[in-house]
Parts: structure tokens; sequence; C-alpha cells
């Protein structure tokens, strides 16, 4: 694809949100990409990521094809809440992997939705057709809002970016959580010695702040059940947090204690709500999904 200019508008600007600003369909993860690539340049050179230009400086930033998505679409049943043409609303099962990864090529949201929508997915990350705007984990049920094109996808993504994006959980904690609501404001890395968890880190330069505001709803013998807000979405954001204050999310394998109760099948967290402004009509949308059986029969359990 052939380069496009961008002009230094104000001096002394970041340099991936100058991007993001002067090319809307791009995100800021995927203007970082574009720069760690070498693909954003000034006079023929190019840019580091932390480059403050003077005013009037142009920028040639060459926008890569998206690539094909190597992966089929399959017929899977879908919990469709709501669908429009431009997103789609899908209640995610606990057990189902949102995106392919190596030992999970198939089976996956993906899967279900390029069956699902076809050609009609947003491919503003570079690979055409993932639609995926933000991600739940594979043991947690719950919304998740889908991206039929590179408007919604972006609107979206602006929305999450700003905090202005609505996400609610519930959860089974372990313990007596004493304060009727709290917040819990830390910031996450990854892990020093395990890579594939994340933690509370004050010592790492790549930490990034996270926020989870927390609200009990009823206190049960060992355990407590809240409603919890996202204000950040970190990857692990409510299960390091809740362990951190030594009240991890029941069931949880990874963040709880090494006798896991076997019979949740991983963390009883649901992502129960979420709202946010259309992003081509502008309308504010709120969805929200009924607690999974597997939920609802813990907390039966517990009130007996």
């Amino acid at each position: 694809m052939a380069p496009v200019t961008v002009k230094v508008e104000r001096e002394g600007e970041r340099l991936d949100k100058l991007l993001t600003e002067a090319l809307p369909q791009l995100t800021r993860s995927a203007a970082q990409g574009l720069i760690a690539q070498g693909l954003v340049q000034a006079g023929g050179r190019p840019l580091p990521k932390n480059a403050r230009l003077p005013l009037g400086t142009e920028i040639s930033v060459t926008l890569p094809d998206p690539k094909p998505l190597a992966v089929q679409g399959e017929d899977i049943p879908l919990d469709i809440v709501y669908e429009d043409g431009d997103l789609l609303v899908v209640n995610k099962p606990k057990g189902m992997v949102v995106h392919p990864a190596p030992g999970n090529e198939s089976g996956t949201l993906v899967n279900a939705l390029l069956f699902h929508c076809g050609d009609s997915l947003s491919g503003i990350n570079g690979v055409l057709r993932p639609g995926i705007v933000h991600r739940i984990d594979k043991d947690t049920s719950g919304l998740l809002v889908v991206a039929k094109n590179d408007r919604a996808h972006r609107g979206l993504a602006q929305q999450i970016e700003a905090h202005s994006f609505t996400r609610e959980y519930r959860a089974v904690v372990y313990g007596n959580v004493k304060e009727d609501a709290g917040t819990v404001d830390k910031p996450l890395a990854r892990h020093k010695t395990d890579r594939k968890k994340m933690a509370v880190r004050y010592d790492a330069p790549a930490a990034r702040r996270a926020v989870t505001h927390y609200f009990v709803e009823e206190r049960l013998p060992g355990f407590t059940y809240l409603r919890l807000r996202l204000e950040t979405g970190r990857t692990h954001q409510i299960r390091v947090h809740m362990a951190s204050l030594n009240h991890p999310v029941a069931g949880d394998p990874v963040y709880g204690p090494k006798k896991v109760i076997a019979s949740l099948g991983g963390q009883c967290l649901h992502a129960g709500k979420i709202g946010f402004l259309h992003p081509v009509s502008g309308e504010y949308l709120e969805f929200a999904a009924p607690l999974p059986p597997y939920f609802a029969d813990f907390l039966t359990k517990l009130r007996k």
C-alpha cells in the first residue's frame, strides 16, 4: 500500500497519539505496531516510539494490507444478545476461548463469528475479519461486543480507551470482604518469573494503571458475592486485584488457593453488563446477561 503523509500540527506530541488522531482507522496499539516495524518515517528514516517532532514535520506512514486470517469458520451456536449492521453483542459461555492461539486453533469465538458473519467483520488490527474489540478469559462467561466494520471497531475502541465503556462483572470471592464497597487502584504487569501470569507490580516500567471498583452484593459462609465495575481493562485485572486483597475469585486455578473448587471449572466470574454509545448512531446501548447455571448453582449451595 502506498505511504500516507501526516503532518505534525502540535509540537512535542507523542507519536502514537499523533498517528491515531491523524489516521482514525488506527487504534493506539496498531499505531505502536507500525512504529515498531519501522513503517513510520520522516526524512526517509524510521522514527522511534519516543520521537517528539517539530511543528510541520511531514511523516510517511505505510499501512500494510490486512492479512487474511488463517482460521476457518465453524458452525458453533452463538448466544447473540443484539445484532445490527455495525456490531453484535454475544454472551460467551464459560470454557470458550475468544481468539485462536496455539493449542486452541478451533472451537473459538472467532471461528463461530467467521461462520455467522462471513466477510462482515472489521480488519482494523491488520488481520482481515477479526472483529474482536475486547476479550474475556476462557473460563469467564459473559458479554462481548464485536465490530462488523472498521468504523464501529474504531469507535468502540476509543470508548474503551477513554474508560467510557461500561463493563460490570459478578464474582464470588473467598472470605468476608469487610467493606461494603471499595476501589483497587494497583498497577499490573507480567509476573517476574511466570510469564503466563499477571501481578501487581510497582517496580516494572511496563506496568499499567489498573482500577477496579467493587460492591458487596451478599455475604455467604466463607465467601462474598460481589459486583465489580472495571475502570480499566487489563489482562486478568479482576482476578489479580481480588487476589491482592486476599480475596481471590472462587475456582481460580491461577490466582486462587492450591486446593481449587474443581466443580466450578475455573474462576466464578461473569461479565454481566456492558454499556456503550453506538459507534455509528450515537445511541446509548446497555445489555445484561443473567448468571449462568454454574454460577447460580454455586450461590444456591452457599446459601444452604
